[in-house]
């Protein structure tokens, strides 16, 4: 009967549950044997990965337009009418698998992973999910609107970005000033969402037994490798290791700059006083050069950008009604990814298109891999995940130039490597502080219902890992600048992923130093196992150390300030 089903998830769409039923009534009822089970396993991907791409598309319809009540209707009727049951059928398929003590081949980690989900399966918990994918999408309305008025226009507020950039101080106050105020404006939207949040994540985790949200969470993303307590450390082990370097960093901004404090207008724009890196003047440039970068890296890996260029898969530009930030998004029936991001004019485009272009890749890569629990994005682990896009941002640093195909001169593209090494410096302390946010906030979940308690432990987070900054007379603006940060609210403790992953990439990059070929094709390897494999070995597949200890992150810390050194010579001759 699996033959039966659509092609497509634009046709299957349009199916209600009751058309839906009967194919996880079969994988139910079919008898399940070791001679089975791949086909067995095969029908489940099949249903299973309908339903997947059909709410991934939900996502992107209302992300790209946030103002598309058509999309937004009918993904809350999804969320209502068949996410509830697909996740109790779900429950059952799950179950017979594990009840049946089979082991398929190549399956034992997704087996792990299928047991967890069953053991923090609670049918109270369906509506309660599907009331949290829609406050999710409140968000996305909440900064999908910030439209600012700038120079007798009005434009999205992610345009003024490269504002911060401008070599004029009073215009980047002027921007940044603009953009604190708007997000400020949201005050009376984000505290009752942010309550709702928080509330309903409480209630998801006591229904599931736990005694709060951080350990359901902890056992949702499948963190089997470390604890949160390893967490807390290695935000420790920033502030000892990283805090003092990106101290150097910015003391030596202040100087470059030549004022007397470093304020938050201050720390993108560059340092000399050069006009800020303008990489190209339309998106069919950024697209044409950054896949020359990536035919440089790897041809096959060009290849990938090549096919989502033909087949559109690509959404780049900044307009108005669009959700802020940027994704890639895998399809699950045509195994294809998504690239959104909302591009402004500088350099942060490459960088952007980089990274999700290495998330992209992750996704045709694992293609080939038969189950979709095997591939299925929250089955590879996050941690790894972000090193495929982290990587890829470090390995196009040497074809930036025009030599290559690239954007910039030579001066020009050291100037933009510096910027990603010490980006890498400045980033580190700035994941401590968003992670030790949620930690807080989840440890006294109650008091953080209230969203001026998160304001005030944000406050100290600030003093206590981004020394440096000048935040006087802007105690108001200090409170909220978490608020911006989408994770926090959208995917609560979604952030160290990338702190561990950054430790992971630099040491990718350090191989590519020594043997560009073998540190990409080592790169490739550890990709194509998807979710098949532990964090251990796949960071050891691509070539790195899964760990976050002082000292390797003191060594990675060396390596980023010694090219730092080696390259400001030919970026400010």
């Amino acid at each position: 009967m699996f033959e039966t089903l659509p092609a497509t998830a634009q046709e299957f769409g349009a199916w209600t549950w009751a058309q839906i039923a009967p194919f996880y009534d079969d994988l139910v009822a079919r008898p399940l044997t070791a001679d089975s089970v791949a086909q067995w396993l095969g029908d489940w991907t099949k249903i299973a990965a309908l339903i997947d791409e059909v709410s991934t598309r939900f996502m992107i319809a209302t992300t790209v337009n946030t103002a598309d009540e058509e999309s937004e209707r009918r993904y809350k009727i999804f969320l209502d009418e068949i996410v509830p049951q697909a996740m109790a059928a779900e429950q059952k398929v799950k179950q017979k698998l594990i009840e049946s003590g089979l082991q398929p081949r190549g399956f034992e980690l997704p087996l792990k992973k299928l047991k967890t989900e069953a053991d923090l399966y609670h049918e109270s918990n369906l509506p309660l999910l599907s009331e949290l994918r829609k406050l999710s999408l409140e968000y996305d309305k909440i900064s999908g609107a910030r439209i600012v008025q700038w120079d007798g226009a009005e434009i999205p507020m992610t345009q003024l970005s490269p504002i911060l950039q401008d070599p004029d101080r009073e215009r980047r106050e002027r921007a940044w000033r603009t953009m604190i105020g708007r997000i400020r404006q949201d005050s009376d939207a984000l505290a009752p969402l942010w309550q709702q949040l928080l509330m309903t994540r409480r209630q998801v985790a006591q229904n599931a037994g736990f005694d709060n949200f951080r350990a359901y969470r902890w056992q949702q993303l499948f963190r089997f490798d470390y604890t949160p307590a390893d967490a807390k450390q290695f935000l420790t082990t920033i502030e000892k290791v990283v805090v003092p370097a990106a101290r150097r960093s910015k003391e030596k901004r202040r100087q470059r700059l030549g004022i007397p404090t470093l304020r938050p207008w201050d720390l993108t724009v560059d340092p000399t006083g050069l006009p800020a890196l303008h990489p190209c003047d339309s998106i069919a440039e950024l697209e044409t050069k950054t896949l020359n970068i990536f035919r440089h890296i790897d041809p096959q890996l060009a290849s990938y950008f090549e096919t989502m260029q033909a087949e559109k898969l690509l959404d780049l530009d900044s307009r108005k009604n669009k959700a802020s930030g940027g994704y890639s998004l895998g399809l699950s029936v045509t195994r294809r990814p998504f690239i959104f991001a909302n591009a402004v004019g500088n350099h942060g485009d490459v960088v952007v298109l980089l990274h999700e272009g290495g998330h992209a890749f992750h996704t045709f890569e694992v293609a080939g891999l038969p189950y979709l629990q095997q591939r299925q994005e929250q089955m590879v682990p996050i941690e790894f995940a972000e090193v495929a896009s982290t990587a890829m941002e470090l390995l196009g640093l040497p074809y930036l130039t025009t030599q290559y195909g690239g954007f910039y001169n030579e001066a020009q593209a050291a100037r933009a490597a510096i910027e990603a090494l010490e980006g890498a410096i400045i980033f580190w302390p700035y994941m401590a502080m968003i992670d030790a946010l949620q930690h807080k906030i989840y440890e006294n979940e109650l008091a953080a219902a209230d969203i001026q308690y998160c304001d005030a432990v944000w406050t100290e987070l600030v003093d206590r890992y981004g020394p440096g900054i000048d935040w006087s007379g802007l105690d108001a603006e200090k409170r909220i600048f978490w608020r911006q940060q989408s994770h926090v609210f959208q995917s609560p403790f979604y952030y160290i992923e990338y702190g561990i992953a950054l430790l992971g990439a630099v040491q990718v990059w350090a191989n590519s130093l020594r043997d560009p070929a073998e540190a990409v094709a080592a790169y490739r390897r550890a990709l194509a196992l998807g979710g098949t494999a532990a964090l251990p070995e796949l960071y050891a597949k691509a070539g790195a150390k899964f760990a976050f200890d002082a000292e390797t992150l003191q060594s990675a810390v060396d390596l980023l300030e010694q090219t730092i050194t080696q390259l400001e010579p030919i970026a400010y001759p």
